[in-house]
């Protein structure tokens, strides 16, 4: 989403970093080619002003022009307000969810992503929070609304109020409430009917079900593409029903991401959730400082982590750890870490999460290192039998012909997967008589499982997204890509014989 502002922004701050000194009107240069970025990625034109003018006044004094590194100094300020822009004067609170059947009301547009992203939080509560939850569709317009929210409810394992044919949005509203109450649920979603635009229909709708359920929040669910557009949309439903927060979905889309900066300083209201793709667990919280460092390219270790939470089991883990420290890795090893990579959002996602190897991920792309790659290796894999994966020095020619056919491949990509392959299992040989893969799996697992990331010092993340880093190749490589390109100095050469 922030793709384009952060590659503008980089090459801004490569440029300010790069000198020794800095006089006030190299700042004041910078910060106008920043500003034209902002409204470029369609941040709205009094937020960027602002923005700007909070910089400069922050960046000019002597204390950052004569600093030993002026340049990380405006960096730094640049960090800190895009910060504040987001976040506002304060984080998000948690969802108000505290006095059971806690109502949430869900509101929008048509085709803003309303019941996607009812049955994602719902799903959110339930698996993480051990909360019982109703979900009821109040759209009475949209063909078949009801029975999509009925069938996602039975996809994620929560119940869904039985629809009745001709009742009103208000009648559904009375008798969600009162199912909520009888059947002992903590939450009640409320799913609110959307228009093309908003009129005074729509409003009034919302307005009588608001009365009625009395919701503990109002969400505002807003599609991150539609830009500024998106801040209006915003506005007028603060102003007509009063909101609690907002949801932006479609953020992993090739939009500016100008709605997000511009959507605290406009509203006043906290940006609670971001969708991110599809799938059910596509869901983030939005944390201002880490979204800050993905825009400024510093990565977001704080992610990396957490979803190595969510995807790595612990024994699976220490299983792991005790092959690799013997020397152990063959290709069923490998297809491991190919999958767990895809589980954890892909190379580019990692990437991109990766602090300093954002710049690297289209670049990976261009050079054919991407999520297609990976298919097709574990596509690869799959078409070897069991012998054959625990024992690749079996395959001779017409094993090989045999398992490119199999996958729909060339023999000469199987020929490079089982060098990569080579180089990994020399690796683990290394880093097991040193413990260094043990240490690295025991850094990212801790003792009794994953940390808590948000209780975890600066240093403390650093070191996990180090072990992780090792784990998926040596110092930050890849698995499955060629030790020298799986370092960012090795693919920018690449980028440069090419």
């Amino acid at each position: 989403m922030f793709e384009s502002l952060s590659d503008r922004l980089g090459s801004v701050f490569d440029r300010l970093t790069k000198q020794g000194a800095l006089s006030e009107a190299d700042v004041i240069a910078a910060l106008r080619e920043v500003r034209v970025a902002l409204l470029e990625a369609d941040v709205s034109l009094p937020v960027a002003r602002d923005f700007i003018k909070r910089v400069q006044d922050k960046a000019t004094g002597a204390a950052v022009t004569k600093s030993i590194t002026p340049g990380q100094m405006v960096v730094k300020i640049v960090h800190d307000e895009l910060i504040r822009v987001l976040q506002g004067d304060g984080p998000a609170d948690a969802l108000k969810i505290d006095n059971p059947p806690a109502a949430i009301l869900m509101v929008g547009l048509q085709g803003s992503g309303k019941t996607t992203t009812t049955a994602k939080l719902a799903k959110r509560l339930k698996d993480r929070g051990g909360k019982r939850v109703l979900l009821a569709s109040l759209d009475t317009n949209r063909p078949a609304a009801m029975e999509q929210l009925a069938i996602l409810a039975g996809q994620i394992g929560v119940d869904s109020l039985p629809i009745v044919k001709g009742e009103t949005a208000v009648q559904i509203a009375r008798r969600a409430k009162t199912q909520a109450s009888l059947g002992g649920y903590d939450v009640l979603f409320l799913d609110t009917a959307g228009r093309l635009h908003i009129d005074e229909v729509l409003m009034d709708e919302v307005q009588a079900v608001r009365d009625i359920a009395q919701p503990r929040e109002t969400l505002l669910v807003v599609d991150g593409l539609t830009g500024q557009d998106a801040v209006n949309v915003a506005a007028e439903f603060d102003g007509k029903v009063g909101i609690s927060g907002v949801v932006l979905t479609r953020m992993d889309g090739d939009g500016r991401g100008g709605a997000a900066l511009s959507m605290r300083a406009v509203t006043g209201k906290p940006i609670r959730f971001v969708g991110m793709g599809e799938k059910m667990d596509a869901l983030e919280t939005f944390e201002a400082d880490r979204v800050a460092g993905r825009i400024l390219g510093m990565g977001d270790i704080v992610a990396l982590v957490e979803k190595a939470q969510e995807t790595f089991e612990a024994e699976q883990a220490e299983r792991m750890a005790r092959r690799f420290a013997k020397g152990l890795f063959n290709m069923n090893d490998l297809k491991g870490q190919l999958e767990q990579m895809q589980k954890m959002g892909g190379m580019q996602g990692l990437m991109g999460m990766l602090p300093g190897m954002g710049k690297m991920a289209k670049q990976a792309e261009e050079a054919g290192f991407d999520d297609k790659m990976l298919r097709r290796q574990i596509a690869l894999i799959n078409s070897m039998t069991k012998k054959e994966r625990a024992n690749p020095d079996l395959l001779a020619a017409s094993r090989k012909k045999r398992i490119a056919a199999g996958a729909g491949l060339e023999v000469q990509e199987l020929n490079r997967l089982l060098k990569q392959h080579k180089q990994m299992a020399e690796m683990m040989k290394k880093m097991g008589k040193g413990g260094g893969m043990k240490q690295a799996i025991k850094q990212m697992m801790g003792k009794g499982g994953m940390p808590d990331p948000s209780k975890m010092s600066p240093a403390e993340l650093e070191a996990a997204a180090k072990g992780m880093r090792e784990s998926m190749g040596q110092g930050g490589g890849f698995a499955g890509m060629p030790r020298g390109l799986s370092q960012p100095s090795g693919l920018s050469g690449l980028m440069k014989k090419k």
